[in-house]
């Protein structure tokens, strides 16, 4: 994403790889401790987006706000369908101990890489949009939140059905 500086960018990729290689792990599921990241990611992308939208209004007039905040939107509503086909590919199943572990698949990782690049043709849309290069950049961890959340909500759902 153009806007994004060379460290932004790396720390981004760090996030986005530590996130997939979090998915290939056999791990427990666990009640709460699957909602922290996607909390934490959903602050700062929160923020991110706040900085963002000022750097818009800074730029242009308010006419154009409307329009990038429905690209987000969609951006954000992208990642949470993602994140919803994503938790059918997750292996769940329940140890003779009782307890129920994960491990996603290699269509969870091709998911998630689809999904990064989505979000990369729709920040770049969004920062055309904008006329300026900060908002889509912006939404990654948002994105990744929304995406996140999503999944980690449904093989919650799935687990405890087991």
């Amino acid at each position: 994403m153009q806007s994004m500086n060379g460290g932004g960018l790396v720390i981004a990729l760090v996030n986005v790889g530590f996130v997939v290689r979090q998915q290939l792990r056999i791990r427990p599921v666990r009640r709460n401790v699957s909602l922290i990241v996607p909390a934490i990611l959903g602050v700062l992308g929160a923020a991110l987006i706040a900085l963002g939208i000022a750097s818009v209004v800074k730029e242009h007039s308010l006419t154009a706000l409307p329009v990038v905040l429905l690209e987000v939107l969609a951006s954000l509503a992208v990642a949470g369908l993602f994140g919803a086909v994503r938790a059918r590919t997750v292996r769940i199943w329940r140890e003779p101990r009782g307890e129920v572990l994960r491990r996603g698949a290699v269509a969870t990782t091709g998911l998630w890489v689809a999904s990064v690049a989505v979000h990369t043709g729709l920040a770049l849309w969004t920062d055309h949009a904008a006329g300026t290069g900060s908002l889509g950049a912006a939404s990654l961890y948002a994105y990744l939140a929304i995406g996140l959340g999503t999944q980690n909500l449904l093989v919650r759902r799935r687990a405890v059905a087991l």
